[in-house]
């Protein structure tokens, strides 16, 4: 089942989350259907707080970074990167900060250049329940690090520049009333009612 993205301005994406275990309420439906609705938005990672839910839980595929493009062949060590991190914990970021245009679903048509670490170490529980402490570089370091980032309550605009921020405000505060075009539910803070 595709769910409602919560869109930029909703405060549950400024919460810090919680940790969740086995018990979890339907957490493999809720897996499921975060998969579906980041297929659905054609986005290639989904945390928990963009669906409205503040717990420590995201999804990431990011099979279409590898497919060969005409101009730029694509990463083949991306074509397999599926999976669901639970609780995660990044454990270390390294190497040089490289930039690279990011974009996020609940803050439709902004992109801009986000510099981060090239290597990640991150420790985290997969849907089973079972322990994984993994390296990663890259791209995949990457969209680990801005899901990360979710479950932490941080955007990738925070990381932006004071000027940039101030130059997006516009754009920001027409995204929270819901006067944006977007192609998969979402759910808007400020909209008015009855629209």
């Amino acid at each position: 089942m595709k769910l409602p993205i919560v869109a930029y301005g909703d405060p549950v994406l400024r919460k810090k989350t919680e940790e969740i275990d086995e018990d979890y309420p339907n957490l493999k439906a809720l897996i499921d259907n975060m998969f579906e609705t980041m297929y659905g938005a054609r986005g290639v990672g989904l945390a928990a707080p963009q669906i409205g839910l503040p717990i420590r839980l995201f999804v990431i595929d990011a099979s279409p970074f590898a497919e060969d493009d005409e101009d730029e062949p694509g990463d083949p060590a991306l074509k397999d990167f599926k999976k669901v991190f639970i609780n995660p914990i990044i454990v270390e970021e390294a190497g040089d900060k490289w930039g690279f245009s990011e974009g996020c679903l609940s803050i439709p048509d902004i992109s801009e250049e986000v510099m981060r670490p090239s290597h990640v170490l991150i420790n985290y529980l997969d849907e089973n329940f079972d322990e994984h402490e993994v390296e990663l570089t890259g791209l995949a370091a990457r969209i680990v690090q801005h899901e990360y980032d979710h479950i932490e309550g941080k955007l990738f605009i925070d990381k932006l520049s004071p000027l940039k921020k101030a130059m997006l405000k516009g754009k920001l505060d027409s995204i929270s009333k819901g006067q944006v075009q977007v192609s998969y539910k979402m759910k808007f803070p400020q909209q008015k009612k009855g629209r």
